[in-house]
């Protein structure tokens, strides 16, 4: 193409240039100097401007200039033309280091490591040397087998002290997941930077070795907000939300400004705590301070809101969005399947599709979970058949999941069974669970014993397995094998998740166990406990005692029963907070059966709503009834 294809008409003369019209007039109508092409190029703020001033550089016979073509080069990568970039590189006569580097950088900035190193290879064959911004720049993306290759040439050319090098190794062996390396290298740096501390505290962040990184931020003299961001992520990241919050409180009384990063974080910690008020309180101080809520955030508001049992909240936001993206509409759907409302959830999935919204695998999660929570088996064979017939989308082990849950729930547990034996893709611990949890669920042995016999000799089994199997012996009465299992399950090591129930009351988190006693307000939990009881015989309340499964009397498997850390949760929400308003509590398992009923009533003779989220769901008791419909 002839450079004058790039040009368009020079304006006419004008009292003021501004920059669009300095670029036509000094390429266009007079040789223009070097210096002048270096401003312009700096100046530059569109790939039309670069084109023209590329242009005028072949056109006068400077386009092998080093200052100008080394700029173009950087300007072209810089605006996302990297195949621009690229092509003036390879047409450049014996470039020197610094083309070198500028061009590895830009490669590595655009994750192609691979081409980064590449042209590096190329760089030492024809003899030029590097230099410590040339390992900066190359190690930002390279993979640890090559950055350990890289690091013995740091050594041996002498960069090994070079604070930006250290840092960029640092972060090759902690992207590599090799923390012990990157701790080295760290600790044998003379100087360490912002940067450097940053990178190292993201290392043991990433990787939950929180003590560690908490020294290790908590002993920075500085701290922006990329710091808070790490520490507040590892705690949320590595299911410590609680103290990802606490951390958040105290960035703020720090004075720290968060950002969008934080934001999102936080959101996700409420979420995972169930803490409603205090993801409220962030969404009014995002309002108060003119933080933008972006699609991305709103998203995470959606996503909060829903998992902190406020389904209208997320419904608002949802509605809220001007533009929104198949994320969104995943994010509003999924909040729909966990709180059990199917309907709902179907209805926005065909709503979508209508606005010519492509769904995604995530969407077919949502959508195969909701019809798990109806008891909706065919419709859920419909949609797991489109997901590759219609959408092309190659079903992933979580639709199995969905799936394997699905006809779990529906006693349909043969037919599960050959679906998992069936499967494209290896079945995996949760899988076989899932199937596992639905053969307790409907008591049938032979299956359970099977598949638990399976998970057992692959070395697959985990505290799950062996605690669904003794279930089910023990509901069978068979104590000698339960004693087995338990037995194994010590040998092995394996131990039993306890059950933990959570309430959030005026903006701080309540955990309880089974039988806590160490409640700053135990003697008013356990009074309200009595109280309940009370309410609950006159109400013709009977305790479901053959859910406790063990070997003892009645009188014991009762007192077990009351005690449940859902219970305590309950009898704390009704001593903390005004009649008639709402209750909500999470609880890190499924709920039992005992602890459904007794929420059910006490809704009921308390006139509150009462929503429980569990481990698979979400409950909403009001006026004795559950949303649902006592099918979990």
């Amino acid at each position: 193409m002839s450079s004058a294809l790039l040009f368009t008409s020079p304006p006419p003369p004008t009292p003021f240039i501004n920059r669009s019209t300095l670029s036509f007039a000094a390429v266009t109508n007079f040789p223009p100097s070097p210096d002048k092409l270096a401003l312009l190029l700096e100046k530059s703020c569109s790939i039309h401007h670069l084109l023209q001033i590329h242009a005028a550089l072949l056109r006068h016979g400077l386009h092998q200039h080093p200052i100008l073509n080394f700029k173009l080069q950087r300007s072209y990568s810089s605006r996302g033309r990297l195949d621009y970039s690229l092509a003036l590189f390879n047409r450049t006569l014996n470039p020197n280091i610094f083309f070198y580097t500028s061009i590895i950088n830009a490669h590595a900035l655009h994750g192609l490591s691979q081409e980064a190193l590449f042209i590096y290879t190329q760089m030492l064959f024809e003899g030029v040397q590097p230099n410590e911004f040339t390992f900066s720049s190359i190690l930002k993306s390279c993979s640890l087998e090559h950055g350990k290759m890289l690091h013995s040439q740091v050594i041996k050319l002498g960069f090994d002290s070079d604070l930006y090098v250290k840092t960029g190794l640092v972060d090759v062996y902690a992207r590599g997941g090799d923390v012990g390396s990157a701790r080295l290298v760290f600790e044998r740096m003379p100087e360490k930077s912002l940067v450097s501390l940053t990178t190292m505290l993201t290392c043991y962040a990433k990787h939950g070795e929180l003590k560690e990184a908490r020294l290790l931020f908590d002993g920075m003299v500085k701290k922006d907000v990329v710091c808070w961001n790490v520490m507040i992520d590892g705690y949320t990241q590595h299911g410590m939300p609680k103290e990802a919050l606490v951390l958040f409180r105290r960035m703020l009384a720090a004075k720290a400004r968060p950002n969008e990063i934080t934001i999102l974080t936080v959101l996700s910690a409420c979420g995972q705590l169930g803490a409603l008020e205090s993801g409220r309180w962030l969404h009014s101080y995002m309002q108060n301070n003119d933080i933008q809520v972006s699609v991305r955030v709103a998203t995470a508001l959606i996503d909060m809101y829903s998992k902190c049992g406020s389904l209208e909240d997320a419904r608002l936001v949802f509605d809220r969005i001007y533009y929104k993206d198949v994320v969104a509409w995943n994010s509003m759907i999924i909040g729909y399947a966990l709180h059990g409302f199917s309907q709902d959830a179907l209805e926005l999935f065909h709503e979508m599709c209508r606005i010519g919204l492509r769904p995604t695998d995530i969407t077919f999660i949502g959508v195969l979970g909701a019809c798990g929570h109806a008891g909706l088996v065919k419709e859920g064979w419909s949609f797991f058949n489109a997901m590759r017939e219609e959408y092309e989308i190659e079903p992933k082990i979580e639709h199995y999941g969905c799936m394997v849950n699905l006809l779990g729930r529906a006693g349909r547990l043969e037919e599960a069974y050959e679906l998992v034996k069936n499967m494209k893709v290896e079945p995996d611990p949760i899988l076989w669970g899932a199937l596992l949890g639905a053969c307790r669920l409907h008591g049938n042995l032979e299956l359970g014993e099977k598949i638990a016999e399976y998970l057992v000799s692959h070395n697959l089994a985990n505290s799950g397995t062996y605690i669904l199997l003794s279930n089910m012996y023990a509901a069978k009465g068979d104590w000698e094998e339960v004693a087995r299992i338990r037995t194994l399950m010590k040998d092995s090591g394996v131990q039993k998740e306890p059950g933990c129930s959570s309430i959030e009351v005026h903006n701080r988190v309540h955990e309880f166990l089974a039988g806590n006693l160490k409640h700053p307000k135990t003697k008013e939990i356990y009074a309200m406990l009595e109280a309940m009881n009370g309410w609950l015989k006159a109400h013709g309340y009977t305790p479901q005692t053959e859910i406790v499964l063990h070997d003892i009397g009645d009188e014991q498997k009762e007192q077990s029963l009351e005690v449940h850390s859902e219970k305590l949760a309950l009898a704390y929400g009704l001593i903390s907070t005004q009649p008639g308003t709402p209750i909500k509590i999470v609880k890190n398992l499924r709920v039992c059966s005992d602890c459904h009923a007794v929420t059910k009533l006490i809704s009921k003779i308390t006139g509150r709503k009462i929503v429980m989220r569990d481990r698979n769901r979400f409950h909403h008791f009001v006026n004795g009834s559950c949303s649902c419909g006592d099918y979990w």
